[in-house]
This record gives structure tokens, C-alpha cells and sequence, in this order.
């Protein structure tokens, strides 16, 4: 489990529904809606546009997204508005100990980071099972690092060396 309730008082959590192959975090985020921890979900409102992100409390309503995602539609939201995370999990193909990740090609978590960098500090944590640890990820200009990858064998700060 990611954190198994150790999230501090006050934080926003965001996670994202798993599609085909994803890691599922679902079982971890349900330890996170208890009083003072937020947990949301993304919302694909456009293509080429960041995501927002919605407010999630077990039995909230979903429909699916731009991209077909399952989402928190405005009026089942609790609160209805967006949310801004300070920790947003991130779903990948692949990634490397540097903090590199391969996405589905869209953008939309490198939009998002970024402009959810711009305004306030953040934790980019990348989930995905071990073998799809890589040695090295290719990375553009506008690719968004990963502050934490977490699989299910391990939790690694981006930037640590593999121990041999």
C-alpha cells in the first residue's frame, strides 16, 4: 500500500482510475478519505489542455471523461470545484531512477505538472509495477520528472542508484 494512512492532516491527494494494465491505487486512496486528507481524481476536459482535478470519497458518482476515463462529474463531486493536489500519482508506461517517465504521448500530466509547479510546490509520484523500470527513459524539454517512483517492490526517491 502506498501509504497505508500516513498521509498528513491537510493534504491533497490526487490518484487516477486504472485503465487496461495500469497499477491500481484504488485500494490505498479509500485510507486517504478520512477527515482532513483529500483524495481527487483527474478530469481530461479537452485534449492539449492540463487536467483538473475533482474531489473523490468512496460512492462518488463517475462518467467517463474526454479521453473515456471514469471522472468526477462536477455535481457528484464533493464541493463540486476543482481541487489542487500537493501529491498527484502518476500513471506510466515506463520510467528510470532519474525520475523519467514515459506517458501515452498526449501531454497531459507534463501540461499539468507544469502548471501545477508554476504555482505551488508538489509531489509528482510515478506508479507502475517494477519490471517496467527502465535504464534509461528518453526526455524532452517539456517532460515533467517524477519527485518518487513507487511499484510494488519498492519505493525509490528520483535521482537514487540502484542497489547491486
Amino acid at each position: 500500500r502506498i501509504t497505508d494512512g500516513l498521509a498528513p492532516v491537510g493534504l491533497t491527494i490526487a490518484f487516477y482510475w486504472p485503465v487496461g494494465d495500469e497499477i491500481d491505487p484504488r485500494r490505498s486512496c479509500t485510507g486517504w478519505s478520512r477527515p482532513g486528507v483529500k483524495a481527487a481524481l483527474p478530469v481530461c476536459q479537452a485534449k492539449g489542455q492540463p487536467l483538473l482535478f475533482r474531489r473523490w470519497l468512496p460512492g462518488t458518482l463517475l462518467s467517463p471523461d474526454v479521453m473515456g476515463v471514469p471522472a468526477p462529474m462536477e455535481e457528484a463531486a464533493p464541493g463540486g470545484g476543482a481541487v489542487v493536489p500537493d501529491v498527484v500519482l502518476v500513471p506510466l508506461l515506463a520510467f528510470d531512477r532519474r525520475g523519467r517517465r514515459l506517458g501515452y504521448g498526449a501531454g497531459f500530466y507534463d501540461r499539468t505538472l507544469a502548471l501545477l509547479r508554476r504555482e505551488h510546490a508538489i509531489q509528482a509520484v510515478g506508479i507502475a509495477f517494477a519490471d517496467q523500470e527502465l535504464d534509461k527513459v528518453p526526455c524532452d524539454a517539456h517532460d515533467q520528472g517524477l519527485d518518487w517512483i513507487v511499484t510494488e517492490r519498492y519505493a525509490v526517491r528520483a535521482g537514487q542508484r540502484r542497489k547491486r
